[in-house]
């Protein structure tokens, strides 16, 4: 099924929903979501622009998700499978005014799913929400006993854009999720968290995150920490990061984030050179020394 070039506007619940019908064995499966425009949800509570729940093979491309509810996500997936994000614009407002807002979730036992060349602009809390916390009885599949579970796991995030949020990256109760090749721009307070948010028994804790090749760029009056929030329940010192660049706008020489694990390879305290960050180009001059990081260097 595909949709496409469609206009949702002011629903008082989610901008579109599709889902199994509630039979978490069966999933809806082969949807394409194309040039969709849905705007101004809810206004408030748990609104998304779009929810997805037990939805495989899939595809959202070429949409415009802007103001969704204040504790809700543009995009919404719940026990989804092999899926693909890409080339999306997500816009909200500052953290301060929407609550605990995602840009795009994933959580319910999702996997492979790819979130790749998106544009996040405001979009709350957090702009990536890799795992959460989700009712068991929600889970797709459904939960088995005796076996390891994670709220999701094999989550790529690359080649996006994010300006503001007050966590750009969050990685909560996930295995195995890569984000590389990514610009951030002036997160609000850190630009990583790595969280434990369902602790119910048999959830393994949050591990083997890789960040690396990415870009950075922040202000030391909206840092804290270092740069990343460590919750408990974690496995911190699984993670890996590896060539990202890291510059403080205000005083360079406070570019060097606190990480959890030693990274290779880093650069820190040398400006990008942007082509105008204050209108929002983010595209890197000719000759910048940042060319090997960031949305632009995505293979």
């Amino acid at each position: 099924m595909e949709l496409q070039d469609l206009v949702f506007t002011g629903a008082t619940g989610n901008g579109l929903n599709i889902d199994d019908s509630g039979a978490r064995e069966t999933p809806a499966r082969h949807l394409v979501l194309r040039r969709l425009r849905i705007t101004d949800v809810g206004p408030t509570g748990n609104r998304d622009g779009i929810k997805l729940s037990g939805v495989t093979d899939f595809r959202i491309e070429g949409c415009t998700v802007e103001r969704w509810g204040t504790g809700g996500s543009g995009i919404d997936l719940v026990g989804c499978h092999r899926g693909l994000i890409e080339s999306n614009v997500f816009r909200h407002l500052p953290a301060a005014s929407n609550g605990g807002a995602n840009g795009v979730q994933a959580k319910g036992g999702s996997s492979a799913i790819v979130i790749r060349r998106n544009r996040f602009e405001n979009t709350g809390a957090r702009g990536v929400n890799l795992g959460g916390s989700t009712g068991l009885e929600f889970f797709r599949p459904p939960l088995v006993d005796g076996q390891v579970h994670w709220e999701a796991k094999e989550l790529r995030v690359e080649g996006n854009t994010f300006l503001g949020s007050t966590a750009p990256i969050a990685f909560v109760g996930v295995s195995n999720a890569v984000v590389r090749f990514n610009t951030i721009y002036v997160p609000e307070r850190w630009v990583i968290r790595i969280l434990q948010e369902n602790t119910a028994a048999g959830f393994g804790p949050c591990r083997e995150g890789t960040f690396t090749d990415n870009l950075v760029v922040f202000q030391s009056t909206q840092w804290s920490a270092g740069g990343v929030n460590v919750g408990g329940n974690t496995t911190p010192t699984t993670f890996q990061f590896a060539r990202n660049w890291w510059y403080c706008l205000d005083v360079p020489a406070r570019s060097r984030p606190t990480l959890p694990t030693t990274e290779t390879d880093g650069t820190y305290g040398i400006s990008p050179q942007f082509r105008d960050a204050t209108a929002g180009d983010l595209r890197m001059q000719p000759g910048s020394p940042a060319a090997a990081v960031g949305t632009e260097a995505l293979p």
